[in-house]
């Protein structure tokens, strides 16, 4: 009598086709609100996010560009030393990568000067010139801090590895772009908590308990293959990628790369849900190790459709590359359900199971 009841308060809390609408129409807006309010924080670091997502590319332009040659000298000891290993006193010249103002002078790229590595009258180590420089409108006497920072060292970008705008407004969006994909990966537990809140009325009581391993393993997850994206994924797609153009000048327009890089960093964040979704469905019995293994044949085929669509280029390789990972999942997803899983029960099952 008790589990009829139940039953009955159970079905009398099912919503109708417009609460339903009411309810998504509520989730939506609170899930706009969340990214509109991660964007706005986003904003005001979004330089800091569109070098941190240029690191790959630059390195990967700069093998590309620089061509590798040994170190051969008149003795055999001759030595290339690197900014960090100077010594007070080491003079050499120094080559201008770029345009740079030096007061009211503007020295062009390519420039070179006779420069000398000491310290100031306030005992600031740096690299000063050693000899004059001549420009079409001023001369830059000796003595000048030239613009390389020992202090808080840097990696410096020379102008071979960077990335070309086509219009005025286009750095604006750029960091438009950044900034709201930024609040997408960075709303990610809010977004999920909404859209749990969205299909907990469909669940059994105490399956709804189950909403914060699913979050918290979602959230892990979306890291994880965010980074597995930008670690892992990129440096070899782009080394193959800039290797198929070395007969060519390239400039790559900074807008194609962020769409190419964040649009994958957020898909592989996605495909490395499958784990946590495993598990949720897997305790509330919808899917079984069973099912997952007697469906390997048509996950191959999904996986090698999603791979070829999220792969830059077609080839094997590369498709291989976002596939391998796929296919690593779905063998982890099974041990999950079959670790997890366990028979779909009621309520009113539950309760009248003995202890």
């Amino acid at each position: 009598m008790e589990s009829e009841e139940t039953n009955k308060e159970e079905l009398g809390k099912q919503m109708s086709f417009l609460e339903h609408l009411d309810e998504f129409r509520r989730r939506l807006i609170n899930s706009v609100i969340i990214v509109v309010i991660a964007f706005l924080l986003c904003w005001f670091v979004s330089d800091e996010i569109y070098n941190f997502l240029s690191v790959p590319i630059r390195q990967a332009l700069s093998e590309a560009e620089r061509r590798e040659v040994p170190v051969e000298g008149l003795t055999g000891n001759e030595k290339v030393l690197s900014l960090d290993n100077l010594t007070e006193g080491d003079t050499g010249r120094y080559v201008f990568d770029q345009a740079t103002k030096l007061g009211v002078g503007v020295v062009s790229p390519g420039t070179s000067v006779k420069a000398i590595f000491t310290t100031d009258g306030q005992g600031r180590i740096g690299l000063f010139t050693d000899e004059s420089i001549f420009t079409y409108n001023a001369i830059i006497p000796k003595g000048i801090r030239l613009p390389v920072n020992f202090e808080e060292p840097t990696e410096n970008t020379s102008t071979d590895e960077r990335m070309i705008v086509t219009t005025a407004v286009e750095p604006f969006t750029l960091y438009v772009t950044v900034s709201l994909y930024a609040a997408i990966a960075l709303s990610i537990p809010f977004l999920l908590w909404q859209i749990w809140g969205f299909i907990s009325p469909a669940l059994y009581k105490h399956e709804r308990s189950y909403v914060t391993p699913f979050i918290v393993l979602s959230s892990i997850s979306f890291i994880i293959g965010s980074a597995f994206a930008y670690y892992i994924l990129f440096p070899p797609a782009l080394r193959y990628l800039l290797g198929l153009g070395e007969d060519f000048r390239l400039l790559l327009r900074a807008s194609d790369y962020l769409d190419f890089v964040t649009l994958i960093m957020l898909a592989m964040g996605v495909i490395f849900q499958m784990p946590a979704i495993t598990y949720v469905l897997a305790r509330i019995g919808l899917v079984t190790a069973g099912f997952l293994v007697r469906s390997w044949k048509i996950a191959i085929v999904v996986i090698m459709i999603v791979a070829a669509v999220v792969s830059p280029t077609a080839d094997i390789p590369n498709m291989m590359l976002f596939a391998t990972p796929m296919m690593c999942l779905y063998v982890i997803s099974i041990f999950i359900a079959w670790f997890f899983g366990r028979k779909r029960k009621k309520d009113s099952e539950l309760e009248n199971m003995p202890i």
